[in-house]
């Protein structure tokens, strides 16, 4: 079952716990940013509570990202269909989180931080959004086609954060395999 919430203020105070205790497990390596993404990120959005969080590096210090993470008790799941972007999977005392380390620059990062900052600065859409999300999850119950579902509102967010129709089709694709 899929939950979506309302904006929980607590949000970003948990995403700094999280950020805090990857910076402990980062320490040594280069790393350009720890950044909240997804709908959680979103003041005023409706959410699954589920905090997303992207941890950018340059290409050469993919592999020390990883390894630190894993040494920090986080198992790599790979890239998982979705090129530049790989997928941690967390301890069970963390709160919940779909935690990435992603390549700067990279398609993957592009999508997280355009999304995000379309929805911060306009909120009509985010209210939109909210809607489409709510009435998605009355309709469904596994997590593919609530995700397929949001793809084309999610397609025009993404055109607005000046993402090419070739950069959007790559990412709808990719959320219809995921």
């Amino acid at each position: 079952m899929i939950t979506v919430v309302d904006y929980d203020p607590a949000w970003p105070r948990v995403f700094e716990g999280l950020r805090h205790r990857y910076e402990i497990a980062l320490r040594g390596v280069e790393v350009i940013a720890i950044e909240h993404v997804g709908s959680t990120s979103v003041p005023g959005l409706a959410a699954k509570p589920v905090i997303d969080v992207d941890i950018i590096v340059t290409r050469e210090h993919l592999a020390d990202a990883i390894a630190a993470m894993e040494l920090a008790r986080f198992r790599s799941l790979g890239e998982r269909g979705i090129p530049d972007r790989w997928a941690l999977d967390v301890p069970s005392e963390l709160h919940r989180t779909n935690t990435y380390v992603v390549v700067d620059g990279s398609l993957a990062m592009r999508n997280h931080l355009g999304v995000r900052a379309v929805l911060r600065g306009d909120s009509a859409l985010r209210d939109e959004y909210a809607s489409l999300k709510r009435s998605i999850v009355s309709r469904v119950d596994d997590i593919d086609t609530y995700v397929e579902a949001k793809s084309t509102f999610l397609s025009t967010v993404l055109e607005r954060a000046g993402l090419t129709s070739d950069e959007r089709r790559i990412i709808e694709n990719a959320n219809r395999t995921t």
